[in-house]
């Protein structure tokens, strides 16, 4: 008998505790979403102070809580190259263009973006003279294309050399440049317009 009525008394402690705590809690509201506005204004504000990488993760943060917007991600896109941060920023480009194939900016820091690192990459090939074979064909084709693009016959205009005759000949004074022959006629020197006269 002593273990039924312990047993008893066990479950109607454990009972009491549960229907007081169930008393004591109040229910939890959800937290009323953030606009995408606000999420934008303070990593703005973040970014403006200087804190590029806490308005990156702010933009982030917009950008997971408003997938179809491409604000945050071009805001992204835009810090990432300015930094030179080119990867990042064709990345943030990318989701940009998945939301708005058509847009202007996403495209042009894709495009510059691409050029810089194989502008970058190229001149390191170079440099240590590893830029041979496929790789070479590759990079000539690529300028090519992009000569065409742009309209231009040479992507960096080399300044034209001058003939070293045509430098001498204008070092040399001009008849302007030497100076006058003395007057007999007594003409003062100190008016420069006597000779005309």
């Amino acid at each position: 008998m002593i273990s039924i009525s312990y047993a008893a008394r066990s479950v109607a402690a454990v009972s009491f505790a549960l229907s007081l705590a169930a008393c004591g809690s109040a229910p939890v509201k959800p937290a009323a979403p953030t606009s995408l506005q606000s999420m934008l204004s303070q990593a703005s504000d973040a970014s403006a102070a200087g804190k590029k990488e806490q308005a990156v993760t702010l933009w982030k943060q917009a950008a997971a809580a408003y997938p179809a917007d491409k604000a945050p991600w071009a805001s992204i896109a835009q810090t990432r190259y300015e930094a030179g941060q080119y990867g990042e920023a064709i990345l943030g480009a990318q989701e940009v263009l998945v939301r708005d194939p058509n847009d202007q900016l996403a495209n042009s820091i894709i495009a510059i973006s691409g050029l810089r690192l194989s502008t970058r990459a190229i001149g390191d090939l170079s440099r240590q003279n590893k830029l041979s074979g496929s790789t070479r064909s590759e990079s000539h084709e690529l300028a090519k294309l992009l000569r065409e693009s742009l309209g231009e016959s040479v992507l960096v205009p080399i300044a034209p050399s001058r003939p070293v005759q045509a430098a001498t000949e204008r070092a040399k004074p001009g008849p302007a440049a030497r100076k006058p022959a003395a007057k007999a006629d007594g003409a003062s020197s100190a008016d420069p317009f006597s000779t005309l006269k």
